[in-house]
This record gives structure tokens, C-alpha cells and sequence, in this order.
């Protein structure tokens, strides 16, 4: 667990109107270092220049949402103010730096890093797990603009990836529908122990029920899921292997001396039973070893991996008959996965297999035993699955998850929007990068129904929209794109994560759960066809009328005036 630390500076943690310290960063390599070099060049040209100290306001944002869709996931916030809290360089790292830069830099420089922190930074953002969308600031980050330059390259890091796989964990639930288990796998695909880790964590926020990682279940308290692979069950050769045959019953009112032989002789019925029976003949022997040893080990958690040999000729009788052993002990087997082949037909077979038990041999439940399917599954798969037909009560779920196989980044961005209180916007010939200038305050209005309709970016000193008020909403850059909402509800989105010398009051960082809860109520919140995989309604994204008129004002301003000749 990380160690709480007073926030950036000794007694300054009083002062920022949040109880309780905040612990260090996950990730030990997340420090000031963890940035591009070009941050330390501008901080030194600032510095140089006496313009380190100016107040500067840049908004963190991305332009389009991932994986052709239609909304985003927010997450990776907690990590940011984390490495607020501990921003501060050793003499280590000053030395470092002091290496990197050209010789010709000042020695002042290197004594003003020892004295930089962030504690006159402030920081405003949307709560994580909100479902978020292009232009509208996830951050507002606001301070000394070498500072906060500093800034830029880790908060970027710790936001983009983190939003990416949660939007990605969003999509799959989405497709595979509330009543599902959601596993996510993908540790051994990652990329590295981060991406392994910062992928559970960000799954399990974006909807999944467990990981596979053990360490991410220490770190962030995530549930686990795990059984076995087919390596444990081609270890064995027969069940001559198993020398320990003996189990207690449930309620350790008795003990079966030899389960193998309850084992087989539960499997003699299956091959005997009409219902059952020419569906497979002699099964594979080293399977049942491979079973029953894991059972006599887990006698009330058995989920077996059926594909090693052939499903449903021997994976499947063989489970069967473990679990019916085991069900004469008063246990309950939890189920099977299958992790090759036709997953919908073998699902639906399986099925078909656990019912005609129930039904023959009068075991109540039987029929509705857990069936997991894994291999290589991703949104497509799943949608495939649900238009065929299956039985699958739980998807175990890996590379295309975390690695976001889709996509592979966000493309979140960090632009300065105000400097010494005067609005700056970055043009572009490509209009989807003009950002959009000044200190600015963001809102989500909601319909009649109770869907949002609209997030609407205002000026900081414009009074906020009401309930029942007609309010017209215009496009950032398109002038014939506009309307007028009357909203039943009006939400502001951003809150104060970090004071900085403000005296506001800070918002507590929540754990995952919590996040975790938010964004599924989020995500239930918005309207099926924004949330839909294939051809997804826009989510409009527009600022007040007032806003408009001065983006184009300053973009006219700023704009070089062409000569001809």
C-alpha cells in the first residue's frame, strides 16, 4: 500500500479544505522525470526569459472518441493528483537534468527546480468514471506556467492509456450485456508490468467483475478469478497417479474413502443413460486424473478447462462425473471453460448435456452449471456469440482488451488556453485542432427522459445555465450547427481536485469501487443509440453563445491577414 504523504509541503495540507493525505503514485517510476525533455528546455526558456511565474491555465482534452464509438470512459485522475501531491525533485535527479541540458544553462536554474512543487497549482476536473466527450476538458490545470509545462507529459501518460482500456472494458460490457461475468485475462499479453496492472485496474472501472492478476488484486482490492491451464491437465497420465483418494463431505459428517472410484463409477451412468448415452464413449483418462486431483484439492471451487483433448466426447462426460461425485458429498461444482473451438454450438451443447443430467438423475441446478469461454475474444466475437446463439454465462477476456488491439491510443492533448489572464488559442488548418480558448466552465444538460442531450463549455464568468431555461447551444466552429435546449436537469462537470492557494475546497479521490459504481450508473445514463458498436448517434459537444462569438473574435485576431499581389 502506498504511504500517505502530506500534500507538497510540511502543514499545507490544512489549508486545502480536504481531509486526509494523499498516498504516492502506483507506479514508483512515475516521478518529475517522467517527462519529455522538451518540458525541461521550455522551463528553462521561461525561466531565462523571467516569464516562469506567469499564470498560466491549459485544458486537458482529447479530439475524438476511440474505437470508432461514440463516448469515452474517463480514468486515470487518481494517478494525477497523486503525482501532484509528491511533485517535487530529488538532488538526484537535479543532477540528472543538469547533465541533460546544454552546459550553457545557468545554475539558478537547476537551485529554482529544488524549490518547485505544486503547491500553487490548481486543478479542476471531471470526477473519474464520468463518461466524457471530445473538447470538453477532462482537466483544468492552472498555475506557474513552468510549472504546470512540467505537467504536461506525465499527466498525459497517467490519463490517455487509463481512459482508452476503461472505454475499452465500457464497449465489451456493453456487447456482452449486464448479466454476464466479465474476466479480464490479459496480463501475460501486456505491454510490461504497467500495462498489465494499469489494464486490471482500468478494466475492472470500466464494468469487468474480475482479473486474473493477483498483484492488481493485492494493489486495488479487485476480485480474482482463476483455475487451471491445459498443462495441468496433460501433467497427468491416469488416475493410477493419484495416491490421496479421500474426501470429507461439505458438512464433515462423513468421508468418501475413494472418490476415483465414485468418479468412475458416475461416469458408468452417463455412458449407461438414454438421454446421455452414444454421445461419447471411452473418454480420456488422463483428464479425469487431471479433474479429479484439482477437485480433491478445490472441492468447492471445480471449474474445469474441458478442451484439452475433445469437448464434448470427453471434457464434458468427464466434468459431469467429477461433479457428480462431488454433488454426493454435498459440494456444488462451479462449472467448465471452454477456450477453442465453435464456442457458440459447443456452449449451446454443453447446455443440452448439463440439463439432460438434471433432468435424469434429479439434481436440481444442474442444468444451469456456469459455462466460461475464453480464446482470443474481443467486442466482434462477442457480438457474433449474441447473434448466433449461446450459452456462455462468462467471458474470460485478454489480448484485445488491455492491449486495446483496436486502438492503440487515445490522443489526448494539453493546450494553454490563458496566460496572465489573457485567452490563447492554438489555429490550425485542420479545424478539429483550433482549441478552444480561456478559463472555461463545463456543464451536461439533461432531456425530459432523463438522457443527457448536450455538454455545453461557457466562459468562467458567464452565470451558469438553469432548469427550464431556454438556452442556445452552438457548435465550437460550425455556425449553422446550433439549438436551444430547455434542460430538466443541469450538471456542472468539473470539480476542485486540488486547490493549489485557492482556500477551495478539495474533492476526496474515491476508490475503485466507488469509480467503478459511477461509471456503470454513467454509462446506463446515456442514450442506446450513442452507446450502440455500429454507426453510434454523435453526442453534441457545443458552447454558449457568448463563447462562440469570442472564439471567432480571437481567431480572427490571431490569424495572419494574407497578401495578393
Amino acid at each position: 500500500m502506498a504511504t500517505p504523504v502530506v500534500a507538497n509541503g510540511p502543514g499545507k495540507e490544512e489549508n486545502r479544505g480536504g481531509g486526509g493525505s494523499i498516498g504516492r503514485p502506483t507506479n514508483p517510476m512515475v516521478t518529475p522525470l517522467l517527462t519529455d525533455l522538451y518540458q525541461f528546455t521550455m522551463a528553462y526558456a521561461y525561466w531565462k526569459a523571467g516569464k516562469h511565474n506567469e499564470r498560466a491555465v491549459f485544458d486537458l482534452y482529447f479530439r475524438k472518441n476511440p474505437f470508432g464509438g461514440e463516448y469515452t470512459v474517463f480514468a486515470g485522475l487518481d494517478e494525477c493528483i497523486k503525482l501532484i501531491a509528491n511533485f517535487k525533485f530529488t538532488e538526484d535527479e537535479i543532477a540528472f537534468i543538469q547533465a541533460s541540458l546544454p552546459p550553457s544553462c545557468e545554475i539558478g536554474f537547476y537551485n529554482y527546480l529544488r524549490g518547485i512543487d505544486c503547491s500553487d497549482v490548481e486543478i479542476h476536473a471531471i470526477s473519474e468514471g464520468f463518461v466524457v466527450f471530445p473538447k470538453i476538458p477532462l482537466m483544468r490545470v492552472e498555475g506557474p506556467v513552468a510549472v504546470v509545462q512540467l505537467l504536461e507529459t506525465p499527466l498525459l501518460n497517467l490519463v490517455n492509456y487509463a481512459s482508452l482500456v476503461a472505454t475499452n472494458a465500457a464497449r465489451h460490457r456493453f456487447v456482452a450485456g449486464k448479466s454476464k461475468l466479465l474476466l479480464e485475462f490479459g496480463l501475460r499479453r501486456a505491454q510490461g508490468p504497467d500495462g498489465g496492472i494499469g489494464a486490471s485496474k482500468y478494466c475492472y472501472m470500466g464494468g469487468f467483475d474480475a482479473t486474473s492478476n493477483v498483484a492488481a488484486g493485492q494493489l486495488f482490492g479487485i476480485p480474482l478469478r482463476g483455475t487451471h491451464s491445459h498443462a495441468f491437465v496433460s501433467s497427468f497420465m491416469s488416475p493410477d497417479e493419484i495416491v490421496e483418494k479421500s474426501l470429507k463431505s461439505f458438512d464433515g459428517s462423513s468421508v468418501c474413502k475413494d472418490f476415483v472410484s465414485s468418479v468412475q463409477s458416475w461416469l458408468s451412468k452417463l455412458k449407461r443413460s438414454q438421454l446421455l448415452g452414444g454421445i461419447f464413449g471411452e473418454t480420456n483418462q488422463s483428464e479425469i486424473a487431471a479433474f479429479v486431483s484439482y477437485a480433491l484439492a478445490f472441492p468447492q471451487n471445480f471449474l474445469a478447462l474441458v478442451d484439452t483433448y475433445d469437448v464434448m466426447r470427453s471434457g464434458i462426460p468427464n466434468f459431469c462425473a467429477v461433479a457428480l461425485a462431488l454433488n454426493d458429498l454435498g459440494y456444488k461444482a462451479v462449472g467448465i471453460r471452454l477456450d477453442s473451438g465453435d464456442l457458440a454450438y459447443l456452449s449451446c451443447e454443453t447446455r443440452k448435456f448439463f440439463q439432460g443430467i438434471e433432468k435424469e438423475f434429479k439434481i436440481a441446478g444442474f442444468g444451469k452449471t456456469s459455462i466460461t469461454a475464453s480464446n482470443d475474444l474481443n467486442e466482434e466475437t462477442l457480438d457474433a456469440l449474441n447473434k448466433q446463439g449461446h450459452e456462455v454465462d462468462a467471458f474470460g477476456i485478454g489480448t484485445h482488451l488491455v492491449t486495446c488491439y483496436a486502438q492503440p491510443a487515445l490522443g489526448g492533448v494539453f493546450k494553454l488556453v490563458e496566460i496572465n489572464k489573457q485567452p490563447r488559442i492554438k489555429l490550425s488548418e485542420d479545424v478539429s485542432k483550433v482549441s478552444i480558448p480561456c478559463k472555461k466552465r463545463s456543464y451536461r444538460l439533461y432531456g425530459k427522459e432523463g438522457y443527457p442531450l448536450v455538454d455545453i463549455m461557457t466562459g468562467e464568468n458567464e452565470p451558469p445555465p438553469k432548469v427550464g431555461e431556454r438556452i442556445l447551444c452552438r457548435h465550437p466552429f460550425n455556425e449553422s450547427k446550433r439549438a436551444y435546449v430547455v434542460p430538466q436537469r443541469v450538471e456542472e462537470l468539473m470539480k476542485c481536485f486540488w486547490p493549489g492557494q485557492s482556500g477551495k475546497v478539495r474533492e476526496e479521490l474515491q476508490p475503485i469501487k466507488l469509480i467503478r459504481e459511477r461509471c456503470i450508473n454513467q454509462l446506463d445514463l446515456m442514450r442506446p443509440d450513442h452507446m450502440r458498436r455500429l454507426n453510434p448517434t454523435p453526442y453534441k459537444v457545443s458552447v454558449s453563445a457568448k463563447l462562440y462569438d469570442f472564439i471567432h473574435f480571437l481567431w480572427l485576431n490571431e490569424a495572419p491577414v494574407g497578401e495578393l499581389e
